[in-house]
């Protein structure tokens, strides 16, 4: 009941977006545009900003990566078997790969782990939120409506302002440059206005998806990946890996995480199957209030 409670405000803002779509009915590409392109480079440059770098940063990192290409491998092998089209392998792509380890996971380590724990899964998040704006949008690129090429896809990358936010962050906190507080009390309340806006995204999206859409074949697939085997491939990367239980820990819940709010964001900016991304992150999102604390159980938590 206690771990419920924890997820009980997630999916609160899912339903607000649900109903509110319901009723009001709203133009949700513009909505997730501006999420995508004006709140979420501030929630990147302060989150970098904030986040000390040290050793342990970097094989975070290295484990981040890793994760992220190994699942990649795996999707692209399951969606030749399943001959699925090149915008549902993008879509897949979205799903199985990127996990919700922002407005997700990181209460629920916090709830589990204290704040200890809640430091690491805040570097994990940041590491997966430039992960999902580069090669998350790369593939949403490949794989959308307007079948952009390689060379567009990287050059639409490029133009995203999340990259070059996050970098500056990066460089502040390597020089130690300090930013006047008034300055990122701004910063702030841009960046706190970006993950519930994206919730309501994706309730949003949910209330406007249609159900005949959607390959339910190719959604049981990418709930397997991202609840099953994720945390598996995440426990047999880190035992090769000189961390401590309690990261090594953390980044085990998180990688056992639903698939990311965002990449319904992301989908619908590119128009890569983004019903059946939604529904995918819906079904994970549901499945994983049972899977999470079978995750914990096993972890001895």
């Amino acid at each position: 009941m206690s771990l419920f409670l924890i997820i009980l405000p997630v999916l609160i803002v899912f339903s607000i977006g649900f109903i509110g779509q319901k009723c009001i009915g709203f133009d949700i590409k513009s909505i997730s545009t501006a999420a995508l392109y004006l709140m979420s480079p501030f929630l990147a440059f302060r989150t970098f900003y904030t986040t000390p770098l040290t050793k342990d940063f970097l094989y975070i990192a290295i484990f981040a990566i890793t994760l992220t290409v190994v699942l990649f491998l795996c999707t692209w092998a399951i969606s030749t078997l399943l001959k699925a089209s090149r915008s549902e392998f993008s879509a897949m792509i979205l799903g199985a790969v990127f996990m919700n380890s922002g407005n997700y996971g990181a209460p629920v380590v916090l709830f589990a782990l204290g704040a200890a724990g809640f430091d690491i899964a805040v570097i994990i998040m940041v590491l997966q939120s430039l992960l999902m704006n580069s090669l998350g949008i790369f593939f949403a690129s490949i794989g959308g409506s307007q079948k952009a090429t390689i060379q567009q896809s990287i050059q639409k990358v490029l133009r995203m302002p999340l990259i070059y936010a996050a970098l500056a962050g990066i460089t502040l906190e390597f020089y130690h440059i300090t930013i006047p507080k008034t300055v990122m009390d701004g910063v702030s309340l841009v960046a706190e206005a970006s993950i519930p806006t994206v919730m309501l995204v994706l309730g949003m999206q949910l209330a406007a998806i249609s159900a005949k859409k959607v390959d339910y074949r190719l959604v049981s697939v990418v709930s397997i990946i991202r609840i099953i085997l994720s945390p598996i491939l995440a426990a047999v990367i880190l035992s090769f890996m000189p961390l401590s239980s309690l990261i090594k820990t953390v980044l085990i819940i998180q990688s056992a995480m639903p698939a990311a709010a965002n990449t319904t964001m992301i989908a619908l900016q590119f128009d890569t199957e983004p019903d059946l991304v939604s529904f995918t992150t819906f079904v994970t999102t549901i499945i994983s209030i049972v899977s999470i604390p079978v995750v914990l159980y096993f972890l001895g938590i």
